[in-house]
């Protein structure tokens, strides 16, 4: 390349930066300026000035830097919802502009999951003191199915980029929905259906950032409410070894393998989670699963 050449990009890549990397921090801020904040406890006394920030700061859940990304976006946005900082008016503004990032393509993996791991905090603000109607509740549910369905973007933890972890993410959401009292079946349904897409995903990632674990929470909040019989808990668990594959897959294929690998984690995690649970309802799983572990090859 010759050196005008080299000049020519040089300046059009500085003329691209600011532009692309403008929302984040958000207008008003520095990366300095959020430093001190988290140093102070992400304390912001004006409620109009912390309304903005908040709207502001979901535009850095993509950043490329954990430091931002995770460690002052999430966390700050985390520390207000359960401080009760934030009022439903601002709950429902931060709730939209999520939504939009989740409805958004995967880009580099960081906007997608990091929003719905903010959604699950919504969600919880929603479960400690209701603000949301039904109808809310109801389409926040779908959209958390939803998500978690399209996750394909399997990346966990990067040494130098940090965590991404689309399906954990996506089961935290899900689990804030299903420990709401005001779920009802339609909504355990919903829930049940999106997570039995990943506890054994059809592009046969195996996982070993502790996905499993994540996706057998809301099952358990699920079990929580004795919404299900034993026949539907039966039914379910039932239809997630067909997931692994043709019969004469086993054993000789990489992809079966790796789906019987996912499920067999989260058959054994589900198992020891109704095993130690005080709460018979979540105890009462046991039978389904073991029936269901049998079946496994």
């Amino acid at each position: 390349m010759s050196m005008r050449m080299r000049l020519l990009c040089g300046a059009l890549c500085l003329a691209w930066w600011p532009a692309a990397q403008a929302a984040c921090p958000p207008e008003g801020s520095t990366l300095e300026s959020l430093q001190a904040m988290k140093l102070l406890r992400f304390a912001v006394d004006d409620p109009a000035t912390r309304d903005t920030l908040a709207l502001g700061l979901v535009d850095c859940l993509g950043d490329p830097d954990p430091a931002l990304r995770d460690g002052i976006a999430y966390e700050a946005l985390a520390h207000w919802m359960r401080a009760g900082a934030l009022e439903p008016s601002s709950l429902r503004a931060l709730r939209d502009r999520l939504y939009a990032v989740v409805d958004g393509g995967e880009g580099d993996g960081f906007a997608r999951p990091f929003a719905a791991l903010v959604l699950s905090e919504v969600a919880r603000t929603d479960r400690i003191s209701p603000w949301m109607t039904p109808q809310e509740r109801t389409r926040m549910v779908d959209k958390a199915a939803d998500y978690v369905e399209s996750v394909q973007d399997y990346r966990g933890f990067d040494d130098k980029q940090g965590w991404r972890h689309g399906v954990a993410h996506g089961a935290d959401w899900l689990m804030q929905l299903a420990l709401n009292p005001a779920l009802d079946l339609a909504q355990a349904g919903r829930i049940l259906a999106a997570v039995a897409t990943q506890a054994v995903p059809e592009s046969a990632h195996a996982y070993v950032f502790g996905e499993q674990g994540r996706l057998v929470r809301p099952v358990v909040a699920v079990a929580r409410h004795g919404l299900l019989t034993d026949a539907d808990w039966a039914t379910w668990f039932a239809s997630l070894p067909p997931r692994m594959g043709e019969a004469e897959l086993a054993y000789a294929d990489s992809d079966w393998l790796a789906r019987r690998h996912d499920l067999m984690t989260f058959f054994t995690s589900l198992y020891l989670e109704a095993d130690q649970s005080s709460d018979e309802r979540i105890r009462a799983l046991k039978p389904a699963v073991v029936a269901a572990l049998k079946t496994v090859p």
